[in-house]
């Protein structure tokens, strides 16, 4: 807690953050690179249940080497990172002029959509739209991209709650979604689409409902069987919390039944995906691309691994319609779609640009990493518009 403590002097410092972070369309080191550009190849697809998994390696082999990176888990858990609840750091952040993301909780300075959060550690933290923080008066999931750099003041961390029916302190800290690395996990890419896309808070209240009603219904009781199958019903999870939902033993259970094929094997995959020198994957969903996810280097990939898998597995025990199963072509395709369109990004100079490219069927999203020596593209989301997204853009023509 020594960085929370000192508000009078680091004020000025995080007011002065908060107004580069303000700062849209950061223009340092360029316009940023897409990926429809040829710059990926994707690989024969990893099978797990309803769940492909598509390898992507750099086209021309290079990536940046070792990256300085260090992620949100290994922050929590050595207590280099802290997080907390806004009114606990009184002065130190103020609110986002003419943001719509911050709601005002009804209890002191503390606010639904924003924590903030100090890296103490002597390394620039990396954080990923989709990875949860639990504790607080509710679990939140990260709004967007970011990298915090090495020893930093505190910053204004935009959330969205993905715990509804709490408002009560169950720590003062906040920690990470799992006890382990294996139980780790982030949330799907049904509820990562609403954050991330659609960037509103009663969307992603209502994907984080629709989720958990769908793992009631894929680990009913012992007995129970499944609703519907003529064996029984499925069984409530009396729980409002997304995290929750996950860390329950049948639904975990489940999860890890899903993603067995890749999970059960786990060194024997990251050593096949260290040597094809993998950054990243497609996904695809009972026969349906739905998201890719790439990054700087294999390594930054394999720590990042079970909470991906984890996350696209609990998107595979969904209810939906099932396709044929897309081919290495089809997937290629997905990451060869043009990038041009809306464009729009911020950041922080000299820090980090985070992008956003809206065209066809598809959003883009680019992290890139403007530190000295480290200028490169250290994440890319790519996600395929389900439901009304895809609706609100009816001008467009398959595939993408």
């Amino acid at each position: 807690m020594n960085r929370l403590i000192g508000v009078g002097m680091a004020a000025a410092a995080v007011c002065a953050l908060a107004a580069l972070e303000q700062v849209s369309g950061v223009r340092a080191g360029g316009p940023p690179p897409g990926i429809g550009d040829g710059e990926y190849r994707v690989l024969a697809p990893i099978e797990s249940g309803n769940l492909l998994l598509f390898p992507v390696v750099k086209e021309n082999g290079k990536t940046p080497g070792a990256t300085p990176f260090l992620t949100l888990d290994e922050g929590i858990k050595s207590g280099q990172v802290e997080v907390t609840e806004a009114g606990r750091v009184q002065g130190l952040v103020r609110p986002r002029p003419g943001s719509d993301l911050v709601a005002r909780s009804p209890m002191g300075g503390d606010q639904v959509n924003t924590l903030v959060l100090v890296n103490n550690s002597s390394r620039p933290l990396i954080l990923l739209a989709g990875e949860i923080v639990t504790g607080g008066k509710q679990d939140r999931v990260i709004a967007k991209d970011r990298i915090v750099p090495a020893g930093s003041d505190p910053i204004d961390l935009s959330v969205f709650c993905i715990e509804p029916g709490r408002w009560t302190e169950s720590s003062a800290q906040f920690g990470a979604t799992g006890k382990s690395a294996a139980q780790s996990f982030m949330v799907q890419p049904a509820v990562r689409q609403q954050a991330m896309v659609a960037k509103d808070q009663q969307g992603v209240w209502n994907s984080v409902h629709g989720s958990i009603a769908q793992m009631e219904m894929a680990a009913p009781t012992p007995g129970l069987g499944r609703a519907g199958d003529g064996t029984g019903g499925s069984r409530p999870l009396n729980t409002t919390s997304y995290a929750k939902a996950m860390q329950d033993s049948l639904v975990s259970a489940k999860v890890d039944e899903a993603a067995a094929p890749v999970m059960s094997s786990r060194e024997q995959v990251l050593a096949k995906l260290r040597q094809e020198q993998a950054v990243g994957v497609v996904v695809a969903v009972r026969g349906e691309i739905v998201w890719a996810d790439l990054f700087a280097d294999t390594e930054l990939l394999s720590r990042y691994w079970t909470k991906l898998v984890r996350s696209y597995a609990a998107e595979s025990l969904t209810e939906g319609e099932t396709h044929a199963a897309p081919t290495v072509a089809d997937a290629q395709q997905f990451l060869d779609a043009p990038n041009g369109g809306t464009e729009t990004s911020e950041g922080e100079v000299g820090v980090y640009r985070f992008s956003e490219l809206k065209a066809g069927r598809t959003d883009t999203f680019v992290l890139e990493s403007l530190l000295p020596g480290a200028g490169y593209k250290v994440h890319v989301s790519r996600v395929e518009l389900r439901g009304e997204y895809r609706r609100m853009r009816p001008q467009l023509a398959p595939p993408y």
